[in-house]
């Protein structure tokens, strides 16, 4: 029997199998990408730890420089700062647990990644959070004082160029050197930045996503806070 290419069964027909067949050419394509996506995310997370501890690395020598400068010497807090036994630091996706609604404040965790380097250690800490168009997120690198920041390295998924997404220039990243993570960093509008240690110059266009990054860093800033202070004692 004869198909009808012109009937509207044929044309639904081959509509139905054209789509069958891309998607699941483009589910295996995925599939098998998957392991260099994850590797590539692993990297550039290395890549983030580093540069808050002031190391220039990029996709050739992130993973040595990582081993260099912190290797396995990490560890996990819970959102009552208090120190976790058997958690991977590395693994733990504070991004999307920062997505994750389901997940109560109170039941989070926070890593912490412990960098030697020049005889110093600096403990480096992940944040996330919520800018104007998407997720913000940084690493903040504090002293063996438990408390100043000696390093910071913001980044972002969708924020305008030139307004929002200045927030990984280092010009701004650097407003929080000498900052104690112990009390509130509050971004200003008025120039007082670099007047007060405490306080950050916001970026000009850019205060929702520069708001963004005072609620996510003194959010995370006193979980961690909590532990150093029981760390101390």
């Amino acid at each position: 029997m004869a198909i009808n290419k012109e009937s509207n069964a044929y044309t639904f027909g081959f509509s139905i199998f054209l789509v069958v067949v891309v998607g699941a050419i483009l589910s295996s394509l995925s599939l098998g990408l998957k392991p260099l996506k994850d590797k590539n995310a692993e990297v550039k997370k290395q890549i983030d730890i580093l540069n808050a501890i002031g190391v220039d690395a990029d996709r050739s020598n992130a993973q040595e420089l990582y081993a260099q400068y912190v290797g396995n010497n990490t560890f996990v807090v819970s959102a009552q700062g208090e120190k976790l036994e058997g958690e991977d630091a590395f693994a733990l996706d504070v991004q999307k647990q920062h997505r994750d609604k389901t997940i109560a404040e109170e039941a989070r965790k926070f890593p912490v990644f412990v960098a030697n380097k020049d005889g110093q250690t600096m403990d480096v800490l992940p944040t996330v959070g919520k800018g104007l168009w998407g997720p913000i997120w940084g690493f903040v690198a504090v002293g063996d004082d438990m408390e100043t920041i000696v390093g910071a390295s913001f980044d972002h998924k969708t924020e305008t160029p030139g307004l929002g997404a200045e927030i990984k220039n280092t010009s701004f990243e650097e407003q929080y050197i000498g900052a104690k993570m112990t009390s509130n960093i509050t971004v200003v509008k008025d120039g007082s930045g670099k007047l007060d240690a405490q306080k950050v110059d916001g970026i000009t266009g850019g205060t929702i996503t520069s708001k963004g990054v005072e609620e996510m860093m003194n959010r995370t800033m006193a979980v961690y806070a909590a532990y150093f202070s029981k760390t101390k004692i």
